[in-house]
């Protein structure tokens, strides 16, 4: 750990983070430490430490700072942006990633930006339960995303399956965020006045369709036009995205070819990155403290990249 490295960090971080002077070096400390040992494990970040001190004494110091230091929801999300410096609008994903500490399960929900070689946490719910996330907590997670940028600031927010419902996808139509999101197969939609699922729809699919249908809805939320694009994948398996703004079949699905980092929304800060499972913090307050100073780093690695 170089420390004019660090000594430059802290100018950077000072007019952002409300940290006294201690906390704020600690800070620093953890994350170069963190970029040079490729993982967040405590121990092997305090041997990074630029200093005769004792690597047992830097330790306590890291425990201390997620022990005591308490920040604001969503205070990276100004640093991130910052440092990364992409030009507006932005590819968004949204995913949830889980693991387990133990005995205890981590369940994440997250709203990343895409950036050309990187994808960076941006904000997060940590979810009480296993599974999948509710559509409440989904539209709660984009409400914080909008309270900081406009809907404008969205060139397109990519996500999976597990990610759809009319009242999710009313939200983003009101909201006027545009989206590429894939269907499920059996998802029921409306026709040329039939009602049938995907699947049976798309039976005779070949090559690329484009077509626009209707998902049902019941008094409230209502009917939603949606504008899909269609193929035949691996296995023959449909791939089927839906879009709220017409385009082609064709548009679509190349929109949602960005669904490879989607998949890979987590290997920045995990396996091929960070290590972000080495943690053996439980608390959700400290592994949201933890994964925003994760973010931190790989904007900052971005940025050197760059």
């Amino acid at each position: 750990m170089n420390i004019r490295a660090l000594a430059d960090l802290q100018k950077t971080l000072t007019p952002h983070v409300p940290l006294g002077k201690s906390r704020l070096e600690t800070l620093c400390m953890i994350l170069l430490g963190m970029i040079s040992a490729r993982t967040v494990n405590l121990t092997h970040i305090a041997s990074e430490r630029p200093s005769r001190a004792m690597v047992a004494s830097t330790y306590r110091r890291l425990q201390r700072f997620f022990q005591h230091v308490c920040l604001p929801e969503d205070w990276s999300v100004g640093i991130v942006i910052s440092l990364l410096g992409n030009p507006r609008p932005w590819h968004l994903c949204l995913d949830r990633t889980n693991w387990k500490i133990g005995k205890t399960d981590v369940n994440v929900l997250v709203l990343a930006v895409v950036t050309v070689k990187f994808r960076v946490p941006l904000m997060w719910t940590m979810l009480p339960h296993s599974g999948n996330s509710t559509t409440a907590q989904r539209i709660a997670l984009m409400k914080r995303y909008l309270a900081y940028f406009d809907a404008s600031t969205v060139r397109v927010l990519l996500a999976d399956r597990e990610f759809i419902g009319q009242e999710w996808f009313t939200f983003l139509v009101e909201q006027e965020i545009p989206f590429a999101i894939r269907m499920k197969e059996g998802q029921i939609v409306r026709t040329n006045g039939r009602e049938l699922n995907l699947r049976s729809l798309l039976s005779r699919c070949r090559g690329v369709r484009g077509f626009t249908a209707v998902l049902p809805g019941k008094a409230s939320p209502p009917d939603l036009k949606l504008h899909f694009g269609a193929r035949r994948i691996k296995g023959s398996e449909l791939l089927v995205v839906a879009s709220p703004y017409p385009a082609t079949g064709a548009h679509i699905l190349r929109q949602y070819k960005k669904r490879w980092l989607i998949e890979c929304l987590f290997a920045d800060s995990k396996t091929r990155g960070l290590n972000l499972e080495d943690t053996r913090l439980t608390l959700a307050s400290k592994l949201s403290l933890l994964i925003a100073i994760t973010a931190i780093a790989i904007a900052l690695i971005c940025r050197a990249a760059a």
